[in-house]
């Protein structure tokens, strides 16, 4: 008589025990590596989609778009005219219909309340100034949320450009992780904020910082998350 060999139920189950911790210990890894890359992604192409909106503007006027010849309040209509806006978040600052709160940052001034957890700084230890972002809102149709601030010739003509390349829906909401800001200078030029010469660069990298707990670290992120090969990859959700 032939015996059929075959595993014992031990077997199995010390297979399957042995598959399940395998898994426990990749999977977390591979999903950070899947949103790490995504984010990356997401702020390349944002970083494209604003400078072609600011060559169109040169193309089509004849000069650079800068901050000394823009107003305040007037760059956002500008920049809506060259991107594909999915919905228009007013400015930022006034009170909030119900379906903004979707996609559009819930930023009501008469309610703060309503806004103080929205976003954090890099490291997740504080808050963040969301005045920085209060001059202009809109979403693009890849649901991305462009942020500006736009101050105007009586504050030093200051303005930037952010963008939460995932929107203000999906996590994490950090600066320096899926909020990223920019700079548009005097000679029209869209700079990583956090470059040398922005208004966020520090040495010692006080505005992008592991440990930093002011509401400002993570504003000047953005120069290294486009530098640094493992910028992403050294987050960690």
């Amino acid at each position: 008589m032939r015996l059929e060999k075959g595993f014992t139920m031990a077997e199995v189950l010390i297979t399957l025990a042995i598959i399940g911790i395998v898994a426990a210990m990749t999977l977390p890894s591979l999903i950070n590596n899947r949103r790490s890359k995504a984010l990356e992604t997401a702020l390349k192409k944002n970083y494209s989609v604003i400078e072609q909106a600011l060559n169109m503007y040169y193309a089509q006027k004849g000069e650079r778009l800068t901050s000394e010849i823009i107003g305040k309040h007037e760059l956002k209509p500008v920049l809506m005219e060259y991107m594909s806006v999915l919905k228009d978040c007013g400015w930022g600052a006034e009170p909030i219909e119900a379906d903004y709160e979707k996609t559009c940052i819930p930023f009501d001034s008469k309610n703060p309340e309503r806004t103080s957890k929205a976003y954090k700084n890099f490291n997740g230890t504080n808050t963040i100034n969301l005045a920085l972002f209060d001059d202009g809102q809109f979403v693009l149709n890849d649901g991305s949320l462009i942020l500006i601030e736009n101050v105007g010739s009586d504050a030093g003509n200051r303005i930037f450009i952010s963008v939460d390349v995932n929107g203000f829906n999906k996590n994490p909401n950090r600066l320096g992780w899926d909020l990223f800001m920019f700079q548009l200078d005097t000679k029209g030029r869209l700079l990583p904020m956090g470059a040398e010469g922005t208004p966020y660069y520090s040495e010692k990298d006080d505005y992008c910082s592991p440990t930093a707990t002011n509401n400002k670290n993570g504003a000047g992120c953005t120069y290294n998350a486009l530098s640094e090969k493992d910028y992403f990859s050294r987050l960690s959700y």
